[in-house]
């Protein structure tokens, strides 16, 4: 509750200090501020996509149904913040970019990571509980495209912009806008963090339920 009780303030107060608080960025104007839902978004999707890779090992090597559990749960959550990058991108690329979408690596890669974990899910839906192991290969595997699509604004050219915040030389963004942004991430990633407890407890009571009727 006290997760879920931080969540439901911290959100709104990012977004306010979004719209009303920062600066108005020089060149990208207005549209800019969806920058404090999109970076937050794709570091909180990154740090779900992370708990299933590694849930997904352990699982492999122990076999222990909790860590099953975890992967699972953290790929829904994963999978709802990554299809609101997939929203705001556009969003925010309309403007700046004169499209909705192109297929520019970064986006690209990111759509790809989208449908690797649309087919996880549905794995995990059609198979049900015996989909663990198969399941935990297909994450395993489908994690790979997280760190392609973070270098891939580096490696590649790209409409996309170069990250300004995790550089080895340092943010590139202003103290005004930096500290709004780590507060928005900081929101989120505790918003997932209260989602996936609570979507663990769901899991546990679902799986004694089970167990109490096959007895």
């Amino acid at each position: 509750m006290l997760l879920l009780v931080l969540a439901g303030v911290l959100v709104p107060a990012g977004v306010f200090l979004a719209l009303v608080v920062a600066p108005v960025e020089a060149f990208q104007g207005e549209p800019y501020r969806i920058l404090y839902v999109h970076v937050p978004s794709v570091v909180t999707a990154y740090v779900a996509f992370t708990v299933t890779f590694v849930g997904s090992i352990l699982y492999l090597m122990r076999r222990q149904a909790r860590f099953d559990r975890l992967a699972a749960v953290s790929a829904e959550l994963g999978q709802v913040f990554l299809t609101l990058v997939l929203i705001t991108g556009p969003i925010w690329g309309k403007p700046v970019w004169g499209a909705w979408w192109t297929w520019d690596a970064r986006l690209t890669t990111a759509l790809i990571l989208w449908f690797i974990f649309a087919g996880y899910l549905m794995l995990r839906a059609w198979s049900g509980p015996e989909a663990g192991r198969a399941a935990a290969v297909v994450a395993i595997i489908g994690f790979l495209d997280v760190p392609l699509i973070h270098w891939s604004a580096v490696l590649l050219r790209t409409l996309h912009p170069q990250p300004t915040v995790f550089r080895p030389e340092g943010p590139a963004l202003p103290a005004s806008m930096l500290a709004i942004l780590l507060f928005n991430m900081a929101a989120f990633v505790i918003t997932y963090l209260a989602l996936l407890r609570l979507r663990l407890r769901q899991e546990v009571l679902r799986d004694q339920l089970r167990a109490g009727a096959a007895a």
